[in-house]
């Protein structure tokens, strides 16, 4: 408890200053690294030029691989292709605020032109309330800082970047399987590049984790491991660990917050849109849309999903291309009056660099919490914060070290190619 404080207190004794858009985002001094390591030049680290993508012609537009790479340069360049052709380019630094934060996200399907999907993606909070009232932590403010120093067994496979990041790839199962008769199967496995870091926090270790699929999908995720609180208290709040039940480990919930910039194609004519199906009870559902035009927040219901669209860029059929957003496993805490920012699973704000983190932000010229940034202004530029919660009952088996949790939510291509991208 103490090291969080000590930690917050420190953040709060810097001013902090939020550069330009232009600068993409680069929004703290990127983490300072080990001894030994020559620091990250800030050009290279955050100062990243925007790929082209004006909207032209019926396909997604392009964006020049060549210009994307060059984004930023090595060894906070990420460009790889996977086993099916499918293309992901990005840049990635180490912020002392954010921790890990990804930019300029590019995805090339099979024989296809390049298309910007992200300006920036990051952590933009931890929220740990206690269930029996106290503690309540807000463990993202200075997260750079704690970043875990990676082996060769933390990253199988991989790529072990500034000692911090690990680039790797994996497999994730069936692409698909197709049976034709009297013939082989239609079948395919699929492979993601995942992006992930280490921090240790308090007792936690948290994995920050961004899985790049070769059908286009992004999986954002957070993995809670290291070791329980050891904080004890009665039955009804917590759940008997060790031997007997004489004493009771507190339950608490892990709200995690990401901050995600889409920029379909650029920042132009991107709209934020929410599907519901209504009807239930009855033999018929209808869709309903809504389009957000101001700030605003929402809430996760049974088949209720949100994407950012382009309105001007089609795929080859002529469809506007999107990405759907999904976050149908989140076990929706809701808090006092004083934690109001955990009363909606996403908010859509428009873009202000001052806009960071979703509690306890650290400028001083904005808000404190993303509840505050939804004040009814126009959406030009939409930023989503999607809101994830795990409500941790401990049990005998988060004895050290307590193996990881997960939770996290989904990112849909939805009509960006005409057919499957295999």
């Amino acid at each position: 408890m103490f090291l969080r404080l000590a930690l917050f207190c420190a953040l709060l004794a810097v001013t902090l200053t939020a550069p330009a858009r232009a600068s993409a985002g680069a929004l703290a001094a990127p983490r300072a690294p080990a001894a030994g390591l020559a620091a990250p030049p800030e050009a290279s680290a955050g100062a990243l030029a925007a790929p082209p993508g004006a909207p032209t012609g019926s396909a997604a537009p392009a964006a020049s691989p060549r210009a994307a790479a060059a984004s930023c340069n090595a060894p906070y360049r990420i460009d790889k292709t996977l086993p099916n052709g499918a293309r992901w380019q990005l840049c990635w630094e180490m912020r002392n605020v954010e921790g890990l934060t990804l930019s300029r996200v590019v995805y090339t399907p099979r024989g296809q032109r390049a298309l910007t999907v992200l300006r920036s993606t990051s952590l933009a909070q931890i929220h740990v309330p206690y269930d029996r009232g106290r503690p309540r932590y807000h463990d993202i403010g200075s997260l750079g800082q704690t970043a875990v120093p990676l082996r060769a067994a933390d990253c199988p496979l991989g790529e072990r970047r500034e000692q911090f990041v690990c680039v790797t790839t994996r497999a994730r199962g069936h692409a698909h399987l197709k049976a034709v008769p009297d013939r082989l199967n239609v079948t395919a496995q699929g492979r993601e590049l995942v992006v992930f870091a280490a921090f240790q926090v308090g007792w936690y270790t948290y994995l920050a984790e961004w899985a790049f699929a070769d059908d286009g999908s992004i999986t954002p995720r957070v993995g809670a491991t290291g070791s329980l609180a050891g904080f004890t208290t009665t039955p009804e709040y917590g759940w008997p660990i060790g031997v007997g039940d004489t004493g009771f480990e507190a339950s608490h919930t892990h709200n995690v917050f990401w901050r995600l910039d889409f920029d379909v194609a650029g920042r132009a004519d991107d709209v934020v849109e929410q599907y519901d199906f209504t009807g239930s009870g009855t033999a018929n559902r209808r869709l309903a849309r809504t389009a957000f035009t101001t700030e605003t927040g929402t809430v996760s219901k049974p088949m209720r999903w949100w994407r950012v669209v382009d309105r001007k860029v089609r795929n080859a059929d002529r469809h506007p291309v999107s990405w759907e957003i999904n976050n149908s496993d989140s076990d929706q805490y809701r808090g006092p009056a004083d934690e109001a920012f955990t009363r909606a699973d996403l908010y859509v704000t428009d873009y202000r660099s001052c806009e960071r983190l979703a509690t306890v932000n650290p400028s001083p010229r904005c808000a404190r919490s993303v509840d505050r940034y939804t004040n009814g202004e126009r959406l030009t530029d939409p930023v989503l914060w999607v809101n994830v919660g795990f409500h941790h009952v401990p049990r005998d088996e988060d004895a050290d070290p307590m193996p990881s949790h997960w939770q996290g939510f989904r990112i849909t291509p939805r009509d960006v190619t005409a057919k499957n991208p295999y």
